[in-house]
């Protein structure tokens, strides 16, 4: 258990750390050496010169290889002008999460998408100086489709395939997703708000789920995704070209703190939120993200905060990599995002030292072989993050006090008035109640009198008046909760949190408010 979890027991119930967000990209590396292109159009039987009725002859028959898919699994194929519909402002996620509730597709393909965006492409262009044609590399726009699913192991996901050469793919998976059906599988109980967890029936094995797929075989299981949506990949293979190599190119690590209910994280996240917002510094954040401050670090580090209908977030930028916290229901969230791993490292053979036993710390790389390694960079940097901030001092409680005592009450049905806790009148009444004679047997309604009036009274009347009043006032301290009634006896005594509320009003008044004044 994490020092964060020790402090807050009480309130937390669990904690989980898991994948949140992957995009991987597959690359047909064999086609990138130089005259590598050229030497598969040859293969193929293709001139340079026929190069471009020869891609367009490969792009038509991979949109229609998604048509067809579309079609045999009756659902729509649809174009659209670009990442969201100019109309409604809406993503193809979006789009394709309605189409799914209005069809009641729950397996299977739900919808694919042909969109025009920009890719790096092949194209044949002549050479002036060496009269010839020449396979270059350049950026240009193509088409590329968007295959959306739900999976029966991953769930809700997109495969994007570009359907001029090299055929890039990308392949999007939300951790959550697979460890939800994988606990459905082992029948696990477990309460889901979006993509987290709100209560969990058995952690331990979740968290073994969660580890184990760190380690999965990821080359098998993307190449299956290849093989079904861009029917090139046999004809490139047979050439001698090879297959996919798969990257982990954009990844989140989420660690879920659960609490009881939103109302216990809402007691400590704003004092975190303004911790997180205001405390952390440049130095706090390279070191969540395991760097230290170097005279040559070239870069900046960032802290914004957001707030929205749902919540709170405040997201650390240091380059390329992030780490943000944020509440969901009643999980407090922090994680990390990966965009450039080389900023970590990972102890392994170098490429000239491989099998000779021999490793070192060696910069990470996108590779899905190290997605291991991802998963160990960001729960390491998500619990870094929580340590710092189980040294925040919670003044979400002594805010919620204050407010109390200022506001009327209604207990057992009768009215309990207001206090101003920072007068002087009610600090002698504080003052009296905390004195250091009562400690032992408490105090009685003239013991109280005896702290609020300097001077006996004049008659028997003013004495019964005094009387009266002092016990309205003990009335409404008890309604406060800050005294409470010793068993069979006309004694009272300072609750705990009487104690806390009352010595630190009398703090304020006499040392807090005049040294910030005197500052001022």
């Amino acid at each position: 258990m994490s020092l964060f979890e020790n402090i807050h027991a009480e309130q937390v119930i669990g904690k989980l750390t898991m994948f949140d967000r992957m995009i991987f990209h597959g690359h047909l590396t064999g086609f990138f050496p130089k005259g590598a292109f050229g030497a598969f159009l040859n293969s193929q039987g293709v001139l340079l010169k026929d190069f471009g009725k020869y891609v367009e002859r490969a792009t038509a028959t991979v949109k229609a290889h998604a048509i067809d898919l579309a079609a045999k699994a009756g659902r729509p194929f649809m174009y659209l002008q670009g990442a969201t519909t100019k109309a409604s402002g809406r993503s193809k996620d979006e789009i394709a999460r309605e189409i799914a509730a209005r069809d009641g597709i729950t397996e299977g393909l739900v919808c694919a998408f042909s969109v025009l965006e920009n890719c790096w492409s092949f194209d044949v262009r002549g050479n002036r100086d060496a009269k010839r044609l020449e396979v270059v590399r350049r950026q240009r726009k193509c088409l590329h489709i968007y295959f959306y699913l739900i999976d029966p192991e991953f769930g809700w996901m997109h495969v994007r395939v570009q359907t001029w050469f090299p055929f890039q793919i990308q392949i999007y998976i939300n951790g959550r997703e697979w460890l939800s059906r994988r606990m459905d599988e082992q029948g696990i109980g477990y309460i889901r708000y979006d993509n987290a967890f709100t209560a969990i029936d058995d952690l331990t094995t979740a968290q073994q789920l969660c580890d184990h797929f760190a380690h999965r075989e990821w080359p098998t299981v993307l190449n299956i995704f290849a093989r079904q949506f861009n029917p090139m990949t046999d004809i490139i293979n047979e050439a001698g070209f090879g297959g996919y190599y798969w990257t982990l190119d954009q990844s989140e690590i989420a660690t879920d703190i659960m609490f009881r209910d939103r109302a216990s994280l809402l007691q400590v996240f704003p004092d975190l939120y303004r911790h997180a917002i205001s405390d952390f510094s440049a130095e706090d954040v390279m070191r969540f993200l395991g760097r230290k401050l170097h005279p040559n670090f070239q870069g900046q580090v960032t802290t914004d905060g957001k707030k929205r209908p749902e919540g709170r977030c405040v997201k650390h930028r240091c380059k390329q990599n992030s780490i943000k916290i944020y509440d969901k229901d009643s999980v407090l969230r922090v994680e990390t995002t990966i965009n450039n791993p080389r900023e970590f490292k990972v102890f392994r053979p170098t490429n000239e030292e491989a099998g000779t036993g021999s490793r070192r710390w060696c910069p990470l790389n996108k590779g899905v072989a190290f997605l291991w390694r991802h998963f160990q960079v960001g729960a390491a940097a998500n619990n870094r993050y929580l340590s710092a901030l189980a040294q925040v001092q919670q003044q979400g409680e002594a805010v919620a006090a204050l407010d109390g005592l200022c506001r009327c009450r209604t207990v057992n049905g009768k009215h309990v008035a207001r206090l101003n806790p920072v007068t002087d009148a009610t600090c002698v009444i504080f003052r009296g109640v905390m004195a250091g004679e009562h400690v032992l047997q408490g105090f009685r309604n003239s013991d109280l009198a005896a702290y609020i009036y300097s001077t006996p009274p004049k008659n028997a009347v003013e004495a019964k008046q005094r009387c009266t009043r002092v016990f309205r006032l003990i009335v409404q301290l008890r309604g406060h909760g800050l005294i409470a009634k010793l068993p069979r006896s006309r004694r009272y005594r300072p609750t705990a949190f009487g104690l806390r509320v009352m010595s630190a009003a009398l703090h304020a008044r006499h040392v807090d408010f005049p040294a910030a004044f005197c500052a001022a």
